[in-house]
């Protein structure tokens, strides 16, 4: 992100950016498989957010584990990371974003919350999300892209958001804080659906191939590591 952005209002000043990526499901709509580790082109998809967290020059990344650490921590410890543990993953998501961004360190000026079974998020997605940020309605705080009226991911706010979030109680999050502060949410209106797109059911991988025409496959070991009760043949490989 070293360069400064032109806008409609003039230039704006590079913000230092932070970004919590959660990957602590249990992926239980995929037969109790990490949805991060399902490969695109063969890269995983958790490998693939962090590529484009890198390519658009975010500044400090903690990625956020919890079950399937052991098999997602080999995948991600080669990049320059924080890898932050949700011991309770079973408290839900809002737990594991409270300990990403207690995790983040630096002086920053605003955070990025990504997740990572988003396949087709790229670097040329973040940029855009951040000069929308930069751009955003005086007043606001939090931008959310709204793909046909819709809301999609990743989600970014300021440095303060992120301390009132965690200055809340242990059931507050990002959307909770929006529900809260309506007016200080800006829609960042977009035709991009790969702001939309993500993978929580088998059926969404069958849908992202006819849709995409790219397939999605599990590593062969968690083939191998299919449940008794999830048929063989339900996975896309």
């Amino acid at each position: 992100m070293g360069c400064l952005l032109k806008g409609g209002g003039g230039l704006y000043s590079r913000l230092v950016v932070g970004a919590v990526l959660l990957a602590a499901g249990e992926g239980a709509r995929m037969g109790g498989r990490p949805k991060s580790l399902l490969e695109l082109g063969g890269v995983p998809l958790i490998r693939r957010q962090l590529i484009a967290l890198s390519g658009a020059g975010v500044d400090e990344v903690v990625v956020v584990l919890g079950h399937h650490a052991e098999h997602i921590e080999p995948v991600v410890q080669a990049f320059p990371v924080t890898l932050a543990r949700n011991l309770a993953p079973q408290d839900g998501q809002v737990s594991s974003l409270r300990i990403g961004l207690a995790a983040l360190t630096g002086k920053l000026d605003a955070v990025l919350v990504a997740l990572a079974d988003q396949p087709l998020i790229n670097a040329q997605d973040i940029t855009s999300l951040i000069a929308a940020y930069k751009q955003r309605a005086e007043g606001t705080s939090v931008v959310v892209p709204m793909v046909g009226g819709e809301p999609g991911n990743p989600v970014m706010f300021s440095a303060e958001v992120r301390e009132q979030i965690l200055a809340g109680g242990a059931n507050v999050g990002c959307r909770q804080w929006r529900a809260a502060n309506p007016q200080a949410v800006h829609a960042f209106a977009t035709d991009n659906r790969r702001f939309r797109v993500d993978v929580d059911t088998e059926e969404d991988i069958a849908r992202f191939e006819r849709d995409t025409g790219h397939r999605l496959r599990w590593p062969t070991a968690l083939e191998r590591d299919v449940p008794a009760d999830v048929p063989a043949t339900a996975g896309p490989g």
